[in-house]
């Protein structure tokens, strides 16, 4: 058995039986004489040199991998527990099935993918019937994170335990009229079936690591007990060259996830050829879970190969199976039995021996067919071995061919991902194979038929009868989780931030953390929050939280931090409630993602913050924002350090001036770039109503928040619905000579105090009367004015927030942001005064906040001179001034 970091103890089943006890007990008794005699680190180094030659020898694979056999031997299985008759016809119907609503879907051109699931298909099977734990039953059961490219078998199965119908069927990718099949698992489109979605490969496998890992924080925290949920992430061996799916493996390992599973399959072949055309796939990532801590379970070889492999007696198969290429056992897998017999068993003596004694026959079916992946028997001792290891998370790798039992168009053809659908003759020859009883005559039309054996039949009264003792169907997601009682708007938390700093200057950032720090101490929800970032807590203020709240641990604090005797000091705990990632973005989201979700995964809603360097944020992880979206999340995303100015000294990637935009491309994200700290608990008190309020929201909240200090005003009366809709005059212009040119200036957090000083010189300096008016979200007026845009073609007369709120605003509008001129741009169509936008276009660079501000004009100065030109244009004042002020400010 392995030790609790998954290395290899003696006697651990990963080897070929051993064929003579009495030299192994003599050289184990000459290991335990030297170690008697001159201690074990003498040992440990005659051993460490005898395994260094071997491998240099090419006798012995590297220390980190094993042979290219099964983990488990023949010998070692456990009992097979299922009727595998009846689990045979299941599979042979969902294969059946899978296969035409793809080839049906392919007449409108919609494509669909066949040959994953083909050779998956018992790694799904063998989970549905004995493993995969539903939500019907105790806890909150096993999370799934099915292979993208293996929906159609999920449907399929879905087909046959009656929660999807033909029709549905029939409706695969035609999701527009809101009745269809998604294409791959995206929970947002069918939000009954999927819980997560995983075919943005490589998010997958990170996103099912963080969610065993916050299994564990729901349970050490004592919010829920989730010690029976299992996480199982079914993978490909090609998808595993995405940096994401490997991001995290020593997270795993090194907390000892035992609640997950990664089940990789290992079919050999990428999209369009082989995964490791000259080297082995199977062995590359041994080696690499194991060098992380893993467990690691090879499924190869099925059982027509037991006889064969025990016929090795010196070695010679072994030895041929591990110098093997991938894409040469490709070749094999394609070609006739005397191409096998050369080229394959020619170049050893031994090995021609055991080749000259196959049949042509056993030959095919060794290197065409016989995989364990292929085999319930294989793939349940390989699941069962996972599901009772203890102190580590488990890898299986599944050896499959890709398109088994689609023919020999399909089977370890490089092509055959392109390949969306079978012909008539190939359905004959796949029914035939699979012995499904279907009439000739069902297979004489244009159109192949769905199968279905009957509701009263054995293999579906089987297959409901297995769901029902594993606690229903799978995969399902259910949202059970009831409104939290949220603080009140009056709550003190809010008051804090809207009565202002009084003469205090703070930054917006500090002025979320405390008001989420006072929110953490509420009674009813505090316990709910979970802080997540990636590592720079101390710079966005947040270590007053490590005290109180304290740093998420699984092993607690097993040291005295180098600060503790310091109030503030490096707190972790096994409760601890804040998740400090590391330098790690994509692992801080994955973390969000998980708590976001956490209310329909585990009936548990947790109210995620998770606050990042605003660089590193949408930029670095769009993609996991649409996951994110697709998976229905709720929570607050905060881009502290926000803006192309404000980041004095950073440099040309550090300053962001493009999230905003970013973020506006999502639909799921209601973005905020608040200018003041009472605008920031009036986003947050909303928030948390759409979120978690009766009638909850599937969306997240996205604001920037900057490092700037600023007095922050107490907040006027009335203006809480300007703020939430996305605009509201925060100033007025002061009492200005009659007929004195009027201007109105737009902005956007720390911007609108460059807005104030322009206002404040257009007046003494130019006797121009400007408003200034708070614009906390772009994106959100935006929104607002394309639905009265589509509104007005359905005949309802709907003017838009933006231009009812300016609306009689005189003289012509100058909009300014720390971020580039396409963000307030957003709403130029619906703004019925002359507009000029000013921004942080091109590259961030070093130096000093004003310095910056001078470069990209966007200064008190330059929005004057901006003023001026747009009154000149339109002859307000004379065009002489605007070349004035801009001599007379330096510009």
């Amino acid at each position: 058995m392995p030790d609790a970091v998954g290395r290899t103890r003696p006697g651990q089943l990963d080897q070929i039986p051993d064929r003579d006890p009495e030299e192994t007990a003599e050289w184990l008794a000459s290991l335990d004489a030297v170690t008697a005699a001159a201690g074990p680190h003498r040992a440990a180094y005659l051993m460490r040199r005898t395994l260094e030659s071997a491998g240099a020898a090419g006798s012995l694979p590297a220390l980190l991998e094993t042979d290219y056999v099964n983990t488990i031997p023949t010998a070692a299985e456990p009992a097979f527990p299922g009727d595998e008759a009846l689990e045979n016809r299941i599979t042979a119907w969902t294969r059946w099935n899978a296969a035409a609503m793809v080839t049906r879907g392919s007449r409108l051109g919609l494509g669909g993918h066949i040959a994953t699931f083909a050779s998956a298909a018992w790694l799904y099977e063998t989970g549905f019937e004995h493993f995969f734990r539903g939500k019907e039953g105790p806890g909150s059961g096993d999370q799934l994170y099915i292979q993208g490219h293996a929906s159609p078998g999920i449907y399929a199965r879905a087909f046959l335990d009656g929660r999807i119908s033909e029709a549905q069927l029939d409706r695969f990718r035609q999701e527009a009229g809101g009745d269809g099949l998604p294409s791959y698992p995206h929970p947002r489109r069918l939000p009954w079936l999927w819980e997560f979605p995983t075919v943005s490969m490589g998010l997958g496998p990170l996103s099912a690591i963080y969610q065993a890992r916050f299994n564990r924080y729901l349970e050490h925290r004592g919010i829920k007990d989730t010690s029976d949920s299992h996480v199982w992430a079914f993978l490909g061996d090609g998808e595993m060259d995405e940096p994401e799916s490997t991001a995290a493996l020593a997270l795993a390992g090194r907390e000892g996830l035992d609640n997950l599973t990664f089940v990789i399959n290992c079919n050999l072949q990428r999209l369009d050829g082989p995964v490791r055309p000259n080297f082995k796939i199977v062995q590359e990532l041994e080696a690499q879970f194991r060098a992380a801590g893993w467990y690691v379970v090879k499924a190869l070889w099925g059982a027509a190969w037991d006889e064969v492999l025990a016929r090795d007696v010196d070695g010679a198969l072994l030895r041929r199976l591990r110098e093997v290429p991938d894409a040469q056992f490709q070749t094999y897998a394609t070609r006739d039995a005397a191409y096998i017999r050369e080229h394959f068993f020619g170049a050893d003596p031994g090995l021609r021996a055991i080749g000259g004694r196959l049949a042509d026959a056993k030959l095919l079916e060794l290197f065409q067919s016989s995989r364990a992946g292929h085999e319930p028997r294989k793939v349940y001792a390989a699941y069962r071995a996972a599901v009772e290891h203890k102190g580590a998370p488990t890898v299986i790798l599944a050896q499959t061919v890709k398109g088994h039992t689609l023919g020999t168009g399909f089977e370890s053809r490089n092509a055959n991902h392109q390949m969306k659908k079978l012909t008539l003759a190939q359905f004959r020859t796949m029914r035939d194979l699979l012995e499904l009883p279907i009439p000739d005559s069902a297979l004489a039309g244009d159109v192949v038929p769905y199968w279905h054996p009957g509701e009263d039949s054995p293999e579906i009264r089987y297959l409901h009868e297995r769901r029902a003792a594993l606690g229903g169907p799978a995969p399902a997601r259910r949202v059970t989780a009831a409104p939290l009682p949220l603080p009140a708007a009056g709550d003190k938390a809010y008051k804090a931030l809207e009565g202002g700093s009084g003469g205090q200057e703070i930054a917006t950032t500090m002025a979320f953390v405390r008001l989420v720090k006072d929110l953490m101490r509420d009674k009813e929800t505090g316990r709910r929050w979970v802080p997540i970032v990636p590592d720079e807590a101390r710079t966005f203020g947040m270590e007053s939280l490590f005290p109180t709240a304290g740093l998420y641990s699984p092993k607690g604090q097993t040291y005295d931090p180098v600060d503790r005797d310091q109030l503030l000091y490096y707190k972790e705990a096994k409760n601890g409630q804040i998740l400090n990632e590391g330098i790690t973005e994509a692992g801080s989201l994955a973390d969000f993602t998980a708590a976001a979700t956490s209310y329909a995964t585990h009936g548990e809603p947790m109210i995620p913050f998770y606050i990042f360097y605003s660089m590193f944020g949408f930029q670095r992880t769009a993609d996991q924002f649409w996951a994110l979206a697709d998976q229905l999340g709720r929570g607050f995303v905060v881009g502290a350090t926000a803006g192309r100015t404000t980041m004095t000294g950073e440099g040309l990637q550090h300053a962001d001036g493009h999230s905003h935009l970013l973020a506006s491309t999502n639909p799921a994200a209601v973005s905020y770039d608040p200018a003041f700290a009472f605008e920031v608990a009036v986003i947050v008190r909303e928030g948390l109503r759409r979120m978690y309020g009766p009638d909850a929201e599937d969306v997240f909240y996205y604001l920037t928040v900057y490092n700037e200090p600023k007095v922050q005003p107490a907040m006027p009366p009335g203006v809480e619905e300007g703020i939430l809709k996305g605009l509201y005059r925060y100033k007025a212009a002061e009492a200005a000579a009659p007929g004195a040119p009027r201007a109105q200036l737009l902005a956007s957090g720390t911007a609108i105090h460059w807005a104030l000083d322009a206002q404040r010189l257009l007046a003494e300096d130019w006797g121009v009367a400007a408003d200034v008016w708070s614009a906390p979200s772009w994106t959100e007026l935006r929104r607002d004015a394309l639905e009265c845009d589509a509104a007005r073609l359905r005949g309802e007369e709907r003017t838009p927030y933006v231009t009812r709120a300016l609306e009689g605003a005189p003289g012509p509008v100058v909009a300014v942001s720390d971020w580039m001129r396409a963000v307030p741009d957003q709403i130029a169509q619906w703004v019925e005064q002359d507009w000029t936008s000013v921004g942080t276009d091109g590259f961030g660079l070093s130096d000093t906040r004003d310095a910056a501000r001078r470069h990209f004009g966007v200064d008190p100065q330059s929005l004057t001179v901006q003023a001026l030109a747009a009154l000149a244009r339109r002859g307000e004042i004379a065009p002489g001034k605007v070349k004035e002020a801009a001599e007379r400010y330096g510009l």
